[in-house]
């Protein structure tokens, strides 16, 4: 059986892509499709307030993206030097919060060392953040993108926990999605599980899978890798037969299992 995943693959140095992977130790037969483009702005200011760690409480990271941002500023040679001289041991003293391993394990490689990964999503990470920073204290710093959610800005303002948000990347739609799906659908037909991983891939994917379905829409069991991007689809008036427990490939890929195969569950 096919899937199709919307989403970026991971990086060729690392291996194989982990969500394929973990699909096929389940003979599911998976495809990745990128959907989205960043673009990185604001690099001089993220790393001029990098450069003060002591204005801050910590650092607050709820996409891969703001840490791409980071390595894109230290690719500057006096800018890494800082950073392995003075400034990653600075800010080693304050919690960096993240959500998903995806998250921290970047946050590893700069030598950071991460919090509350586990939590899953932004709701749970403010939660999580609630419950360790004291209200009036130092602002977190929260590099960011331009379609961020409101929820974790919102609930610790209510908390009277600082957070300074930055904005380092924006989204955009991939060039060539269209092209892409267009040309799955004609080659592989339609997929028994399609795998959206956020809201963005939902609005710039959902009308041209619908399309490329047609009627035969209602056999595709959709599935989202947490509950925002399963909003997300029922706002679109799509069921979502599957939401992944976290965002790991072992937890996505045992709950699309379950929705392909409810008689065995």
């Amino acid at each position: 059986m096919k899937v199709l995943l919307l989403k970026d693959p991971k990086d060729k140095d690392s291996g194989p892509d982990p969500y394929i992977k973990e699909l096929g130790s389940y003979s599911l037969e998976a495809t990745l499709i990128p959907v989205l483009s960043f673009e990185f702005i604001s690099l001089d200011s993220l790393f001029e307030k990098l450069s003060h760690p002591e204005c801050y409480g910590g650092l607050v990271f709820t996409s891969p993206r703001a840490l791409e941002a980071i390595k894109i500023c230290l690719k500057e040679k006096s800018k890494k030097e800082a950073w392995s001289k003075s400034l990653k041991q600075m800010w080693n003293i304050k919690p960096t919060y993240v959500v998903g391993k995806a998250t921290a394990s970047l946050v590893e490689e700069l030598g950071l060392i991460a919090q509350g990964e586990k939590s899953g999503n932004a709701e749970k990470l403010a939660e999580y953040i609630c419950s360790r920073e004291k209200p009036n204290s130092s602002a977190l710093l929260f590099p960011c993108g331009a379609l961020k959610r409101e929820v974790l800005p919102t609930v610790l303002r209510e908390k009277g926990i600082p957070l300074e948000s930055l904005t380092v990347y924006q989204t955009t739609q991939h060039p060539d999605l269209q092209e892409s799906l267009s040309s799955y659908f004609s080659q592989q037909g339609i997929p028994a599980s399609v795998v959206f991983f956020s809201p963005s891939g939902v609005k710039f994917c959902l009308q041209h899978i619908q399309k490329l379905s047609g009627n035969l829409i209602n056999q595709v069991k959709f599935a989202a890798i947490g509950p925002t991007t399963a909003q997300a689809l029922e706002a679109a008036g799509i069921p979502v037969s599957c939401t992944a427990g976290s965002p790991t490939p072992q937890d996505l890929a045992a709950g699309i299992h379950r929705a392909l195969h409810p008689q065995n569950c």
